[in-house]
């Protein structure tokens, strides 16, 4: 197991210790880089533009804090640029993933200054430029690895050209990565950031007239990047099936400000701002639906007693529950706050004057999307809160109030086989109980085990349905810690069931909590694991409905989503 981490100066022993490892590196792994980019380091970081960059360090490190991996990035925030000057791992680590995992953690960091790309060297791949042979063959693993990102040398300008004195021929690449942006630089911001990297990192090598032929030889505009060179399609330039997108618009309305409570509406913000870069979404607005629907899959009389009780709080207070009464049907407790034990199975869910209205709306977006579906829509997007997957037929918690997939999912059983597949890191408890006896709809969650995941008391292996729906419950609990390759075990094996099942709909209940560093998770999952995820999912070829449930890492939750439905709507 490993950890990354930014240092950001020398002063904790614990960060000395660290830089030393990291310049020993520099040394070891860098023979021909300049002396003082590790003599130097520490200063650096305490003295962000001594080279008129801010420097940034990240390393990965054990549970000892051994040093394993580091990336070292120049930052430009006028230019709105970032450069990555060095990114190695220890030579025993090689290949077990610490790179890629630096290498995400640095394009979700720049992504987040708010930088338009990163920019790199890399030494080249062909072999007229580089003559030996073992070198030659690192060079296009590396290329190869950056093609992964969609990242590629810029073509068509001076950049390799020798510097006087320099001696070598084996000149690098300047390559580029749209972090999924999904644009290219132009000629006005490529020759800023090419001046800015030659005057910059390079002021003792380049002179300034080789500075100017560099810089004037960029024409293109935007400028152009190599053509894929190491897949055989070009996937970041396929074409994106379009997503009907159905937003609970007023879902800000239920806002708990209370001192860790997660699920906030800066959720939906983050997401939407995210995959709106994506260009294939149509956005619809939702309908309003009547309750007909919301009853369908959950007891009348908890649906009752959630309106009256929503309506009996007063304005900006909420309600928890705080006794939980042995589950009579015919003695329920008079009083409404005691009888939300009655109805929850936690009790850090809340009662308060807008839960109602933003759990109706939510239903509605998430009606509207499936019968976009219904009308010929081949994906469609309910991005909701609060979410839904942990509501049963007569209770709530979990966040959830409605069980928004199981809505969808019975809609659609009236037009055939449905199934409903959770990829929450907690168990869907609520779409297992409301079709735990049916076989026209098959639940597949894969989750932490309840021994250590919420809800605790469901989503084991053997709750498999009964009498006409036994077989048609899947639980797919998983360790504590995956990653994820090991995750990819557990969905291949839920796609091979829902292959095997054939229906004609499917329901995504998208939990993003599986990512790294989700406060409610354990899992490592990242941006690149998301996109795998969905273009598995893609590969089923159904009428998909996709709805939000949770994710709470506010910083990456985003990115993870686009990388999800670019993933899911690649043609």
């Amino acid at each position: 197991m490993f950890r990354i981490r930014r240092i950001h100066d020398a002063a904790p022993p614990i960060s000395r210790s660290a830089i030393s490892e990291v310049q020993r590196l520099l040394r070891e792994q860098f023979p021909l880089a300049p002396q003082d980019d590790a003599d130097n380091l520490a200063e650096r970081l305490h003295n962000p533009f001594l080279k008129r960059f801010r420097t940034v360090l990240y390393v990965a490190v054990d549970g000892s804090d051994r040093v394993l991996g580091f990336a070292i990035l120049l930052h430009e925030p006028d230019a709105q640029f970032a450069f990555l000057d060095y990114i190695a791992t220890i030579e025993e680590m090689r290949g077990r993933g610490i790179g890629s995992a630096i290498y995400d953690q640095v394009r979700e960091e720049v992504r987040a200054s708010g930088a338009l790309g990163l920019f790199f060297e890399c030494l080249p791949d062909e072999p007229h430029k580089c003559r030996d042979a073992a070198v030659l063959k690192q060079n296009a693993a590396r290329l190869k690895f950056y093609e992964r990102y969609g990242a590629r040398p810029i073509v068509n300008t001076a950049y390799e050209t020798p510097v006087p004195l320099g001696g070598s021929d084996c000149l690098p690449y300047l390559v580029y990565d749209d972090l999924d942006l999904r644009r290219t630089p132009g000629a006005t911001y490529l020759q800023a950031v090419i001046r800015a990297v030659l005057e910059r990192k390079y002021q003792f090598l380049c002179p300034p007239d080789y500075v100017d032929t560099v810089v004037n030889s960029v024409k293109d505009d935007p400028a152009q990047l190599r053509e894929y060179r190491y897949r055989p399609k070009d996937v970041r330039a396929a074409p994106l099936r379009d997503i009907v997108l159905v937003v609970n618009r007023g879902h800000s309305m239920h806002h708990i400000r209370e001192r860790g409570y997660v699920e906030a509406p800066v959720r939906v913000k983050a997401i939407l701002r995210a995959i709106q870069t994506l260009d294939c979404f149509q956005t619809v607005s939702a309908k309003e639906c009547d309750s007909s629907y919301i009853t369908a899959v959950h007891d009348p009389e908890y649906v009752n007693y959630l309106e009256a009780a929503c309506k009996s709080v007063p304005v900006n207070s909420s309600v928890y529950p705080y006794v939980f009464p042995i589950r009579n049907p015919a003695r329920p407790p008079r009083d409404l706050a005691m009888r939300a034990g009655y109805y929850c199975i936690d009790t850090f869910t809340p009662i308060n004057s807008l839960v109602l209205p933003a759990a109706k709306g939510a239903v509605d977006c998430s009606v509207t999307a499936a019968e976009a579906v219904l009308h010929g829509a081949p994906l469609a997007y309910a991005l909701v809160r609060p979410p839904g997957h942990h509501a049963e037929g007569r209770v709530f918690g979990g966040f959830c109030y409605f069980n928004n997939a199981a809505i969808a999912a019975q809609i659609f059983s009236r037009h055939g086989k449905v199934a409903i597949l959770d990829i929450d890191y907690h168990h869907g408890n609520g779409q297992q109980e409301i079709f735990y006896d049916r076989s026209d709809v098959l639940t597949i969650s894969i989750h932490g085990d309840p021994e250590f995941a919420y809800p605790y008391f469901t989503g084991f292996a053997d709750e498999q349905g009964t009498g006409a729906g036994t077989g048609y419950n899947v639980n797919l609990p998983q360790e504590e810690v995956i990653d994820g390759a090991r995750y990819r075990i557990a969905l291949d094996l839920a796609l091979d069931k829902i292959r095997a099942f054939g229906p004609q709909f499917l329901v995504i209940a998208l939990g993003l909590d599986t990512a790294k560093g989700d406060p409610t998770g354990t899992w490592t999952l990242a941006p690149h694991d998301f996109q795998l995820n969905g273009e598995r999912i893609r590969d089923l070829q159904l009428p998909t409905l996709v709805i939000q449930e949770g994710g709470y890492r506010v910083r990456t939750m985003g990115t993870n989503a686009r990388h999800f439905f670019y993933g899911l709507a690649r043609d």
